[in-house]
């Protein structure tokens, strides 16, 4: 996540998830932001204010009068940071930020806010189906807080339903949306991530080492900067990215009929996929069994997915990835060229910090036009930025589609 620098003020009200208040304040410090924790009356009855203090080093804001408090300091907290959210919020702090109500600290923060606002429901699923509660809700997204609906499973009280506090991933990707600049509003970005299967027999498939790391890296980055997202994933282990529309597929042609629907109302493709060149040439109805003699398997090209696409692109900018242990220019030069590509971003795979399965990778962006830029070893979500920050100036002037 990216907060490095952002300032963000906690607010926390008096629910059973105070607990997880707690690490969502030390996952964001981690992440290199300034927090500053106002915890309601209630609040203080689950989790002292001491505990969030020394996670954050700064003093918990906890009443609007008493010593060493400033007689200001609720009209500006709310304007002098990045953005606010409330976790857990519960049904009481829903209902007075709605109607307007400034009977403490945190709520009289609210009445002065300029800052964007992300609201965090927690409480009973009963509390949360009230028709009242809902009609808040509504009301306050109305008036441009940004609401993070709680997840579904089993409650404090005994109930299960809605009424979870979202997790803290879910939290913290909804938050950096409101903290990043939103240059890629309005656009829809195909992204495509992990290896396919190319299944032999009811067992086996051919497969390559591609985890999908970097495709889901470029998805998240792209809906933190406004973009409506659809991710096309083959077999992977990571979870789905928040807010972002995933679509699973197996097969190589499976994702090319996939892209073949979602392409033309998008405004880019980006291509991490690592997609076999070949699958067998016949499905095997049952396990294949070991003989005594070698076996023998005939392959079938699968279709050049990207270069198909880009025989229909009429507004698309197109961006594909080479994977390589060669000569990385010359080779990623021939595939931008061959395939139509506008941008094709170029990486070894036969180092040990690059590439496939790994957190880390080292590339070089070569466009159609202009010069090749060699990236240094950076995070996939710093590649991801980089990647982002040339299409972003590529749509600039161009007309959004939609779709």
């Amino acid at each position: 996540m990216h907060f490095n620098g952002k300032r963000i003020l906690l607010g926390v009200s008096g629910g059973i998830a105070c607990y997880k208040a707690v690490e969502l304040a030390r996952r964001l410090v981690t992440a290199g932001a300034q927090v500053k924790v106002v915890m309601t009356k209630g609040a203080q009855e689950f989790v002292t204010p001491l505990t969030f203090a020394a996670i954050t080093g700064q003093t918990v804001g906890t009443g609007l009068f008493g010593p060493g408090i400033h007689p200001l300091e609720h009209i500006w907290l709310g304007q002098q940071v990045d953005a606010l959210i409330l976790a857990p919020a519960t049904a009481n702090l829903i209902g007075k930020f709605a109607a307007g109500i400034g009977d403490d600290l945190l709520t009289t923060i609210l009445l002065a806010a300029t800052r964007p606002v992300l609201l965090c429901p927690a409480m009973n699923c009963e509390m949360y189906a009230n028709p009242v509660v809902q009609e808040n809700l509504a009301r306050l997204e109305h008036r441009g807080v940004t609401v993070l609906r709680p997840g579904v499973g089993p409650l404090a009280c005994g109930a299960v339903g809605y009424g979870r506090l979202p997790e803290v991933e879910d939290m913290l990707a909804a938050l950096s949306r409101l903290v990043s600049p939103q240059d890629l509003a309005g656009r829809h970005l195909l992204v495509t991530a992990g290896p396919t299967h190319e299944d032999l027999d009811p067992v086996r498939f051919l497969t390559n080492r591609s985890s999908g790391k970097m495709g889901y890296a470029v998805a998240k980055a792209a809906w933190r900067r406004g973009a409506e997202v659809t991710l096309v994933s083959g077999p992977t282990a990571l979870p789905p990215p928040y807010g972002v529309e995933v679509v699973q597929v197996r097969a190589a042609l499976e994702l090319l009929a996939v892209l073949r629907e979602r392409f033309p109302t998008a405004d880019a493709l980006i291509m991490a996929a690592a997609v076999s060149d070949y699958r067998p040439e016949s499905l095997a109805s049952t396990k294949l069994k070991r003989g005594s003699r070698a076996q023998e398997l005939r392959l079938v090209q699968n279709p050049d997915i990207v270069k198909e696409l880009a025989a229909l692109k009429t507004h698309q900018v197109l961006v594909g990835f080479a994977a390589e242990t060669g000569d990385l220019l010359a080779e990623g030069r021939r595939k931008l060229e061959e395939k139509n590509l506008d941008l094709i971003v170029a990486n070894e795979v036969n180092r040990p910090d690059a590439g496939f399965a790994v957190d880390t990778n080292e590339v070089t962006l070569i466009p159609r036009e202009g010069e090749p830029l060699a990236l240094p070893l950076m995070s996939k979500d710093e590649v991801a930025e980089r990647l982002l920050d040339w299409l972003a100036e590529r749509l600039g002037g161009r007309e959004a589609q939609g779709g």
